[in-house]
This record gives structure tokens, C-alpha cells and sequence, in this order.
């Protein structure tokens, strides 16, 4: 069966099944589909390790899901993948794991098909994108695209990469904090610059030389950031890799790359999946559903709320 023709591998689990055996989790590693695991009731958590994705039976996120799974079979198995091995690796290696699978969707049909159906618009806005403050021993790091909700674009990444190696060097800053104007604290990447790359092999070593996420995982000070607005995409998966997350009550935080035919690309794969279990993180990104700020804080995905 063909990647183009793959249908996800749909499991009713309930409490009355026995575990299954240990070598059939061990085998799905490498299996190229996703294994739904529909649940009904609380089961054998060794049942949830065989699964890609758990939903409950009566859950409005399965049809979503499944939806998913089924117009988007090569990103979703992508990711399937990605997350199973997860928990294995380092940050780094997480982080060269899914920057080249992400590298490769962008030069397939389910991303292309999107990209057709997405023009980038040719209009840019000039200004930059990161303001940095210091009180005292503080570092103040300001995302200032409030007309495009801040998304992330490659002069904003530059800028943010600076910003973090400053934190870095100067023994005279203590603290980070990290925040954004608008309404929103970031949305997510710059969907006008997705594919713009002369090509996706040149794309992933940019991405890896200039790593957001690799930066703020290093950064050995205290970060916290500030949450509000519609937080999609990189506006959680970055913010995830810091030691605290403070959400306002009107934030929501979603995973919607796999409706373009991609996988997280901006560290996601490997910040969420330490916060909130690879399980949540497939929830997540395989419904590419919004969940509110009270649903993240009880993940913990979100740390404290706050007006």
C-alpha cells in the first residue's frame, strides 16, 4: 500500500482487554500508519503505548481526527513517526529529527497542494521584529509584529536568536522574560514565507543553524513566558521549551501544520512532548483543534493563568 493510499489502524479499547503483548509496542516504532486507539472508559495504559493517538469514543475531536488522518496520510504517518521516538532522543537530536522530516513534507504533494490552494501574498512589512528591554537584571525580550500577530518569519527567528545569545553572555542578566505585543503573543510561523526557500535541503540546515527552539533549551536562566491571544503553531511549540509558561485568560493554543501537509516544525515535536506526554501532543496536532488556556494549565502545557 502506498504512502498516498495509507488509512490510520482504528483499535476499540475498553477495560476488559487483556495488555498486549510487549513486543507488538516494540514493533510499532518503525510501521508506517497511525494507530487510533478509541477508548471507552479508562484501559490498560500498555494499550495506550500501542497507539499513536487515544480519543475517547465519544469525544467530537475523533471525527476531526480521522478526517485528518485520512486527507493528510503522509504528514500524519510522518508525524506518527516522529513522536514515537520522542521520548529517545536528546533535544538536539529531536530537533534534527524533525526539522529534516519537515524539510522533506515541504517538498511533498499534500504541502504543495496547500501551497497552490495559499498563494504568498506579495505585500511585506518593513520594522523590526524583536525589541529587547533591561531593567535591572532582567532581560526583556518583545515580539513587535502586532499587525501580523506576530508571526514568526526569518527576520524575526534572527532576531530572536540574538536576543537569546545576549541573554546567554551577559552575566549581569539573571532573568528572561518573553512577551508579545498585540493580540495575540504569536500565532504561529509566517504562512507567506512556508516554501520560499530555494529548497527544502538548504531550508533544514538554515533551520538547524538558526534553531529558536535550540536556543531557549540551552539558555541556563530562568525564562518566562507570557501568553495571550491565539497562540498557534511556534507561538507554543517555542514557548514550551521555557521553564515557565503564564497564560491570560483568553489564550488558545493549537497545532494546525497538518492541515498544510506538514508536521511542527518549529521544535514542537520535542518541547511538547516533555511537557505534556506524546500522547497529548498527537491529540494536538492530529486534530490541529484549539484547546483554551484552562485545558493547557491542566495538561500543563500552561503553568499558572494569569489576568
Amino acid at each position: 500500500m502506498s504512502p498516498e493510499r495509507s488509512v490510520p489502524v482504528r483499535i476499540l479499547l475498553d477495560r476488559r482487554l487483556d495488555p498486549p503483548p510487549r513486543e507488538a509496542v516494540d514493533r510499532l516504532v518503525s510501521l508506517p500508519f497511525v494507530v487510533v486507539g478509541v477508548t471507552q472508559g479508562d484501559v490498560d495504559p500498555a494499550w495506550l503505548e500501542l497507539c499513536d493517538v487515544a480519543v475517547a469514543e465519544d469525544d467530537p475531536v475523533l471525527e476531526r481526527v480521522e478526517e485528518n488522518l485520512t486527507t493528510q496520510p503522509i504528514a500524519a504517518t510522518t508525524l506518527a513517526l516522529l513522536l514515537r521516538a520522542a521520548p529517545s532522543r536528546t533535544v538536539a537530536d529531536g530537533l534534527v529529527a524533525e526539522s529534516a522530516a519537515y524539510s522533506v513534507l515541504q517538498s511533498g504533494p499534500e504541502f504543495a497542494t496547500w501551497r497552490a490552494a495559499n498563494p504568498p501574498r506579495p505585500d511585506r512589512d518593513e520594522g523590526p521584529r524583536v525589541r529587547v528591554d533591561r531593567p535591572g537584571d532582567t532581560l526583556v525580550i518583545t515580539l513587535t509584529r502586532p499587525d501580523r500577530l506576530n508571526a514568526l518569519d526569518a527576520q524575526m527567528r534572527d532576531e530572536l536568536v540574538d536576543a537569546l545569545a545576549l541573554a546567554a553572555a551577559d552575566r549581569a542578566i539573571t532573568n528572561v522574560e518573553w512577551r508579545g505585543e498585540g493580540r495575540s503573543f504569536c500565532a504561529g510561523g509566517d504562512l507567506d514565507e512556508f516554501g520560499t526557500r530555494p529548497d527544502p535541503a538548504s531550508a533544514h540546515l538554515v533551520r538547524l543553524q538558526r534553531s529558536v527552539g535550540r536556543a531557549l533549551a540551552q539558555l541556563e536562566k530562568p525564562i518566562v513566558t507570557f501568553l495571550h491571544g491565539p497562540c498557534m503553531g511556534s507561538g507554543i511549540e517555542l514557548a514550551a521549551f521555557t521553564g515557565t509558561v503564564v497564560g491570560a485568560p483568553d489564550t488558545t493554543l493549537a497545532l494546525p501544520e497538518i492541515g498544510l501537509g506538514l508536521v511542527p516544525g518549529a521544535g514542537g515535536t520535542v518541547s511538547l512532548t516533555r511537557r505534556i506526554g506524546r500522547l497529548r501532543t498527537a491529540s494536538l496536532a492530529f486534530s490541529a483543534e484549539p484547546i483554551h488556556v484552562t485545558t493547557a494549565k491542566e495538561w500543563g502545557l500552561v503553568d499558572r493563568i494569569e489576568s
